[in-house]
């Protein structure tokens, strides 16, 4: 690696303020403000709108969409043509 290119790579919590849950991890992302960590050091905190534990994908209710329903749907509405 080039010396003097890259951004400090740092222990960063993120918050999910929707769910209120917090996480610790490196990352390179910066803030002004800083959060108290269960360790007891202050670490930078960056708030994100979503993150796995409030995720519809992570948490299960994210909704299918009915592909079947649509093609037949598609097919009664303008027609079932046969080829070959």
């Amino acid at each position: 690696m080039r010396k003097g290119i890259h951004p400090e790579y740092r222990p960063v919590v993120f918050r999910d303020r929707a769910a209120n849950y917090a996480f610790l991890t490196r990352s390179t992302m910066t803030s002004e403000r800083t959060i108290e960590w269960e360790d007891g050091h202050a670490y930078p905190v960056v708030d994100v709108e979503i993150s796995h534990v409030s995720h519809p994908f992570y948490t299960g209710t994210a909704r299918v969409l009915d592909t079947a329903g649509r093609v037949e749907r598609f097919e009664r509405r303008y027609g079932k043509e046969g080829g070959a």
